[in-house]
């Protein structure tokens, strides 16, 4: 059996979840946003000369412009929160096709993992008694193996599970290289996306003969309470507990009150921890989050004082005053009893 990379470390997690409610980060988007880049910004010197338009490629700041991600990550754990994020939602070889920056995804991974890790690091040794962890981020890529893209085409696929599967472990290699905790599959609306992501992590693991704490986390699309490839947030959580994670949730698509039925379901089968990351209400006419700190604070409080949650955080909208005011709302709150079948290996 693989041993943990690091029991001391993770035994410090451990021992965190079972005292209070986790806090993760709020939206890196929206505080990249904030900076109102322009395309020079985002190529910095290295990609100056580079053929295809960069602007939005938010991933490569972690190395254009690293000051701006450092202090992101500043800012959400001086407001309290246990970890943080790494700016890699993007940063798969498949992703990065958009951009023509494909062989930069070990590269992107690892200096998105290594700014976090000096930043998580730098806080922890002004608190010592409460370590601060970073998560290495999967996200979902842009493409789907359940469903074409091409209606006329129905059995068409733009992408196979080999190819996913391959672009995932280059971006996991980089990650762990860079320092990452724990390894979270993210906003997945694809479960065999998710599938891919869980057999390349699970690759990596058997490559380097330990494991990673494990977060999977998907996204229900709209009012139906499924994911884009259909399920329901019971079946999600069935199609996914083989891979014996730390924890499982939802996050993205929707504000906290349109999320709190489906992360209920979730608590209630769950034989792991439970999370979720919520948007800051839902999106209006303009495409931008106006629910209040205090507002979405309120309802989170909610999720922990029903005992649904082990961790929380901040999806699409959600800045460092969010996450304050998270903070406020479910520290007085005990988390979600661990279930029974869940051990002193965090479901290892």
């Amino acid at each position: 059996m693989l041993q943990w990379y690091d029991p001391a470390r993770v035994n410090q997690l451990q021992e965190a979840l079972s005292e209070r409610i986790m806090v993760l980060d709020g939206a890196m988007g929206t505080m990249i946003q904030g900076h109102d880049l322009d395309e020079a910004a985002y190529r910095g010197d290295r990609f100056a000369q580079h053929s295809s338009d960069l602007k939005g490629n938010n991933d490569l700041l972690s190395l254009t412009q690293p000051q701006i991600i450092r202090q992101i990550h500043r800012d959400f754990l001086d407001a309290g929160c246990d970890f943080v994020e790494t700016n890699t939602f993007n940063a798969n070889r498949i992703s990065q096709l958009d951009y023509s920056l494909e062989t930069l995804s070990h590269e992107l991974n690892k200096a998105s993992a290594q700014l976090a890790r000096e930043v998580c690091d730098e806080v922890s040794r002004i608190t010592p008694d409460r370590p601060r962890f970073v998560i290495g981020v999967l996200g979902p890529t842009n493409r789907t193996a359940s469903i074409s893209p091409d209606v006329s085409s129905p059995g068409f696929r733009n992408i196979t599970f080999n190819d996913l599967s391959a672009a995932y472990q280059e971006a996991v290699n980089g990650l762990l290289d860079g320092g990452a905790d724990v390894i979270m599959i993210e906003t997945i609306f694809d479960t065999l996306n998710a599938k891919a992501a869980i057999f390349a992590v699970e690759e990596v693991f058997e490559q380097r003969q330990a494991k990673w704490p494990l977060m999977i986390s998907g996204t229900i699309t709209d009012a139906s309470g499924r994911t884009l490839s259909g399920q329901t947030a019971d079946a999600f959580y069935y199609s996914m507990e083989h891979a014996q994670p730390m924890s499982v949730g939802f996050n993205c698509a929707l504000g906290a009150d349109q999320l709190k039925p489906h992360i209920k379901a979730l608590s209630q089968i769950a034989q792991s921890l439970v999370s979720a990351h919520p948007n800051a209400g839902l999106p209006n006419e303009l495409g931008e989050y106006d629910e209040s700190p205090e507002d979405m604070a309120a309802v989170i409080e909610t999720f922990a004082k029903e005992g649904l949650i082990n961790i929380i955080g901040g999806c699409c909208g959600t800045t460092p005053a969010h996450l304050a005011a998270i903070i406020q709302a479910v520290q007085p709150h005990t988390p979600r009893p661990l279930p029974s079948a869940l051990t002193s290996e965090m479901v290892a």
